[in-house]
């Protein structure tokens, strides 16, 4: 396993941010299961968190307006620094030509933070998208896909995405990967609609 500080890394025209590996799940199909890099960028795998100075820093040497999107998805799931996450989103308020900023998630900020709807409405204020990861349409097949070490993970799951549209501040989405049957993908769509959402299928990189 290969190890650097990389903070933010391009995939397209959009900017990722890589603040932490932690992550309450093992999904079977997560690429950072076969490479140590995503989308050709360097290692995902972080020496260490990096501080907010480091983020900073990185933030710093980057030409912000040329990104659609700065978008909270790394080797981690970003909620589990989630005072990290929120002040990185407000000092890439405070810079010029600012894209929009989007966070993708397993939906289980509440869990990792142990909260009831404070994680959802914290993140509906300083975010423009929050993209939730469904990956199953049904519990038994979301446990094993995802394999979170929260019991109640898909209730607690659906709940974050629905208190996050209730908020009315964000664009809120839900995906799966095209590695599930096309019916399963038909029933999550059903599930996304439900709950206020839209869904968006994902490509598998692995």
């Amino acid at each position: 396993m290969a190890k650097a500080m990389t903070i933010s890394y391009e995939v397209g025209n959009n900017l990722y941010l890589n603040i932490t590996n932690k992550c309450p799940c093992s999904c079977t199909f997560c690429i950072r299961n076969n490479a140590d890099g995503a989308y050709g960028s360097d290692p995902l795998w972080l020496e260490h968190e990096p501080s907010m100075d480091e983020i900073k820093a990185d933030i710093d040497s980057r030409d912000l307006a040329k990104y659609d999107d700065i978008v909270f998805c790394g080797y981690g799931e970003p909620t589990e620094r989630l005072d990290v996450l929120l002040e990185t989103g407000a000092y890439r308020r405070t810079k010029e030509k600012c894209p929009k900023l989007r966070l993708n998630t397993n939906g289980l900020g509440e869990l990792v933070n142990g909260t009831s709807g404070e994680t959802a409405e914290k993140l509906s204020d300083a975010l423009d998208v929050i993209s939730v990861s469904l990956n199953a349409p049904t519990e038994e097949d979301y446990m094993k896909v995802t394999r979170p070490r929260f019991a109640d993970a898909f209730a607690n799951m659906q709940k974050f995405t629905a208190d996050c549209v209730k908020s009315g501040k964000v664009e809120v989405m839900m995906s799966v990967v095209d590695v599930i049957p096309e019916e399963q993908i038909n029933a999550s769509r059903e599930l996304a609609e439900k709950l206020g959402a839209k869904l968006r299928v994902r490509k598998y990189d692995g």
